[in-house]
C-alpha cells in the first residue's frame, strides 16, 4: 500500500497549481517546496518498505524471522577483527539472531553469556537440521566459530592493530630468533618495525612473502603470539624499516588451543601398530584391550588414569560412551607420570570423526544435556 501511495501521489497535482500570479520567482518557490515535500514522502515510503523486508529474511543458519540485527559494514568489521572467515561470520550472525542478541561486543567479552547464546544455537541445529551430515556440519561449524572466540579475545587485545608503538616482537626465522621494535601500528596499514639485525649489527633483508611466527610480552608479563608475513620494506624518516602484514589472531602463550574439561570418563584402550613395510605398511589393531579412567578431555586429546604399563610414543585406539553416542579417536601417548599404583597418560588425538568431535566439544563446552 505504501508504494502505491507515493507513486499515484504527484499524479493528483496540475501544473496550474504552482501558479500564484504573475510573479515567476513565486512560482518558482512554490514548485522547489512542494518537490521537496514529494521527496521526503518519497524517501519516508522507501524506508518503511526497506525496513519490512529486511525483516522477513530468513538469514544464516535458518533463524526465526527476526530483523537482521548485524547485517553491514559494523558485523562484518567486528568478525573480520575477531578472524572469522565468511561461514564463521555466518554463523555467528545466526548464533546471535538465534538468542535475540542486540549488544554483540557485550557477548563477545563475556564467556558465560557467549557460552549462553551458542548452547541455545546448538540445541537449535539438532532439533531442526535436515540429515544427519547436515546437522554434523552445522554443529562443526559452530564449535570453529567458538573455538575462534576463545582464542581471540585475550582481555581485549584481539589484532595487531591494537599494540602499542616500542613493543618488543620475536620474530622465528629459520632457526633465528630476531628481535624488532613496532615503530607503528594502529595508524598503518602495515605492522611497521625496525628492520632485524644479526649480533654484529648487519641488517637481515628477510624475502617479500616469507612467513613468520611472532612472539611478544605486554607490560603485564602476558605473552602472545601470531602468525603474519613480510609485506615489504619502506623508508621512513630516512630509516629503513620492516613492513608485517596485520594479524586478527593473537594467541596466549599458554592457552590451550580447544576447551579441556575435567573429567571421569571410563574408556577402553586398544593398542594399534604399523604392520608391513613401505606401501604396504597398514595401521592393526589390537584384540586386546586395557582400561582406564579419562581424567579430562578436549578435541585436541586427553589424559587417562590406567593402571597398564604404557610406553611414550604408543599409539591407541581409544573408545568410550557418553550419553547414548559412542565415540572413538586415535590417538598417541605424548608424556606419562606414575602417582601411586597409577600411570597418567597425556595423549594427542591423531584421527577422529565429525560426529566424535562434535560429541567432545559439545561435552567439553557442557553444551549437550548431560
Amino acid at each position: 500500500m505504501g508504494a502505491n501511495l507515493f507513486l499515484l501521489f504527484p499524479l493528483q497535482v496540475s501544473a496550474s497549481d504552482f501558479q500564484f500570479g504573475s510573479d515567476t520567482s513565486v512560482s518558482s518557490t512554490g514548485l522547489i517546496i512542494f518537490a521537496s515535500a514529494v521527496a521526503a514522502v518519497i524517501i519516508f515510503f522507501i524506508i518503511i518498505n526497506a525496513v519490512k523486508g529486511g525483516s522477513g529474511g530468513s538469514g544464516s543458519g535458518g533463524g526465526s524471522g527476526s530483523p537482521k540485527l548485524f547485517a553491514g559494514l559494523a558485523f562484518k568489521n567486528l568478525a573480520r577483527n575477531i578472524g572469522l572467515d565468511n561461514e564463521q561470520a555466518k554463523m555467528l550472525d545466526f548464533i546471535f539472531r538465534t538468542d535475540g542478541v542486540t549488544e554483540p561486543e557485550k557477548s563477545i567479552n563475556t564467556p558465560a553469556l557467549l557460552d549462553r547464546h551458542f548452547r541455545r544455537a546448538y540445541r537449535e541445529i539438532e532439533q531442526r537440521s535436515g540429515s544427519e551430515q547436515d546437522t554434523q556440519n552445522k554443529l562443526s561449524l559452530l564449535f570453529s566459530t567458538r573455538n575462534m572466540l576463545e582464542n581471540s579475545t585475550l582481555d581485549g587485545l584481539n589484532s595487531t592493530r591494537q599494540l602499542k608503538d616500542d613493543i618488543t616482537l620475536i620474530l622465528h626465522y629459520g632457526k633465528d630468533k630476531l628481535n624488532v621494535r613496532i615503530l607503528s601500528a594502529a595508524k598503518t596499514d602495515f605492522l611497521i618495525t625496525d628492520v632485524p639485525r644479526n649480533v654484529l649489527g648487519s641488517q637481515i633483508k628477510i624475502p617479500k612473502g616469507t612467513r613468520l611466527s611472532v612472539m611478544f610480552f605486554t607490560k603485564s608479563n602476558k605473552g602472545f603470539s601470531f602468525e603474519t608475513r613480510v609485506a615489504g620494506y619502506l623508508n621512513m624518516n630516512g630509516h629503513p624499516t620492516l613492513q608485517l602484514a596485520h594479524s586478527n589472531q593473537l594467541r596466549f602463550l599458554s592457552q590451550r588451543r580447544y576447551r579441556r574439561r575435567h573429567t571421569v570418563i571410563a574408556c577402553l584402550m586398544y593398542l594399534v601398530y604399523l604392520e608391513g613395510s613401505g606401501k604396504k605398511q597398514r595401521l592393526v589393531v589390537d584384540k586386546r584391550r586395557l582400561t582406564g579412567n579419562i581424567a579430562d578431555i578436549s578435541v585436541g586429546g586427553c589424559s587417562i588414569k590406567t593402571t597398564a604399563p604404557v610406553q611414550v610414543g604408543a599409539r591407541f585406539k581409544i573408545e568410550f560412551t557418553k550419553g547414548e553416542n559412542n565415540v572413538a579417536a586415535l590417538g598417541q601417548v605424548l608424556r606419562t607420570n606414575r602417582t601411586g599404583n597409577n600411570t597418567i597418560i597425556h595423549v594427542k588425538f591423531l584421527k577422529v570423526s565429525q560426529k566424535s568431535m562434535n560429541i567432545i566439544n559439545a561435552y567439553a563446552y557442557e553444551y549437550a544435556y548431560e
